[in-house]
């Protein structure tokens, strides 16, 4: 647990390269339901495949690895450049894509054009680990 909440807040910190525009609550007037269909379908994820917690906040560790946190392992190999999602390192260990991809398309329907990627990306992280604590505390782990 402690090594979650370690990584939890590397990633944060990593997130976070001197941004004096990050607060809560960003999306309340643009798209109030974002994080609420983001929490949902990260529910319905988890509930279906209980590792998908630990898929999402590894694909998140995994895009702000690379030159930060700037959603760049959702790209598809484009022509001769291969993506992150097909790098040797990525390939066949970083999984939680089709999670991340139908909440895109759930947030574009409510909101056109209004949700950066790498804040869905980086909500889904969020709420995966936050519905784990919250499972672990009711099992009283």
């Amino acid at each position: 647990m402690a090594f979650l909440m370690a990584l939890v807040l590397v990633i944060l910190l990593a997130s976070d390269k001197g941004s004096t525009s990050l607060f809560v609550d960003f999306y309340k007037e643009s798209c109030s339901v974002v994080e609420e269909i983001v929490k949902h379908n990260v529910d319905v994820a988890l509930l279906k495949d209980p590792r998908m917690a630990a898929s999402l906040l590894h694909l998140h560790f995994h895009d702000c690895f690379v030159k930060g946190c700037d959603s760049s392992i959702l790209l598809d190999t484009h022509r001769h450049v291969v993506s992150e999602k097909q790098a040797g390192p990525n390939l066949n260990t970083v999984r939680g894509f089709d999670v991340i991809e139908k909440i895109k398309v759930i947030i574009e329907e409510a909101c056109q054009q209004t949700v950066s990627c790498i804040d869905i990306l980086a909500l889904a992280s969020h709420y995966a680990v936050e519905l784990v604590v919250i499972q672990l505390e009711n099992q009283g782990a």
